[in-house]
């Protein structure tokens, strides 16, 4: 499977909201007590990305201290503050040197409540760029540019009829940002996909699913009530040796690991069920010795890269490294 990354534009002032982004960057605007940018980052985690970078920028200090070098879903963060204003086009260009992977790129203002494995993992739009989630406007109006947008033969185009607008989220080829007709873009809404759409080089999909961007006071007021009932879902929490895998003792090696017979088929019913999964393990072969916790984490990854091509995903797991007698 290709390595993939997922990168998070955080970098904006937030102006429209006043005096909730005075003293703070909108990204950390708390909901029910969790950083937006958190609860984003959790949503995404649990797909198999290789890197997450955070681009910030009106007080990123304060994303770099509470996100910098940590790890979500077994993905490590690195958070990258611009120097000066770029533009979300510009914020993208000044980590060309640093992205290897082409890349999911998110608002982090914004949400879509759905399945991105078809749009991560799927076969990339033939002779596209940049492959885009529309979402329906529900009176969206702060960027007229990428409203009714509608999508024939796979590839993206304005229509005046459709309903459908930008997402925020999309699939981004890296040889994008070497070209050199993007050089002096600023802005990727604004300078960069509308060229790209009218010249048929961007796919999609569509998702009906909820979406909110809580870039506005209302909609920042609606989050705050009823953001997590609306993205809140049953949840199924698993052991891992013994239940999911054989546990032939300290299983830390991927050539060991064993799913038990029918787990993946289990594992599929609940997706389709729309429950969240969480693995919680014992592990206290790390503090015997037996296998480091970076050995843990090569482990999950390869895990992550083999149920990530069915359609599986852990939104998290859980795991205690330690043991009374070492």
């Amino acid at each position: 499977m290709k390595k993939i990354d997922l990168v998070i534009l955080a970098g904006g002032l937030g102006s429209r909201l006043g005096s909730y982004t005075l003293t703070k960057p909108k990204p950390l605007i708390k909901i029910n007590g969790k950083f937006f940018l958190e609860i984003l980052i959790r949503k995404f985690a649990k797909y198999n990305f290789e890197n997450i970078y955070i681009l910030a920028g009106f007080k990123g200090n304060q994303i770099y201290r509470l996100f910098n070098n940590k790890i979500y879903n077994f993905s490590k963060i690195k958070c990258v503050i611009e120097k000066k204003r770029l533009g979300t086009w510009g914020a993208i260009k000044n980590i060309k040197k640093i992205i290897k992977n082409d890349f999911i790129l998110s608002n982090a203002d914004s949400i879509i409540d759905t399945n991105f494995h078809n749009l991560i993992f799927k076969n990339k739009t033939k002779n596209t760029d940049i492959d885009m989630i529309l979402v329906k406007n529900l009176n969206y109006k702060s960027n007229l540019t990428l409203t009714r947008l509608n999508i024939t033969n796979n590839k993206v185009f304005f229509s005046k009829k459709s309903v459908y607008m930008n997402g925020g989220v999309y699939l981004v080829n890296k040889k994008l940002l070497d070209d050199s007709r993007y050089n002096n873009a600023k802005s990727i809404e604004n300078d960069v996909l509308p060229n790209l759409i009218k010249h048929k080089k961007v796919g999609g999909i569509k998702s009906n699913n909820f979406f909110l961007d809580i870039g506005t006071p209302k909609n920042l007021i609606f989050a705050k009530k009823k953001l997590l009932s609306k993205i809140k879902k049953p949840a199924i929490f698993l052991d891992r040796d013994g239940v999911i895998n054989h546990d032939n003792g300290y299983t830390f090696k991927w050539k060991k690991f064993k799913f038990k017979n029918f787990v993946e088929k289990a594992l599929r019913y609940i997706v389709k069920k729309n429950y969240l999964i969480f693995i919680i393990t014992n592990q206290a072969g790390i503090a015997k010795g037996y296998f480091k916790e970076s050995d843990f984490h090569i482990l999950h990854k390869k895990i992550k890269t083999y149920l990530a091509k069915k359609n599986i995903y852990f939104n998290d797991v859980k795991y205690c490294p330690y043991h009374p007698k070492a």
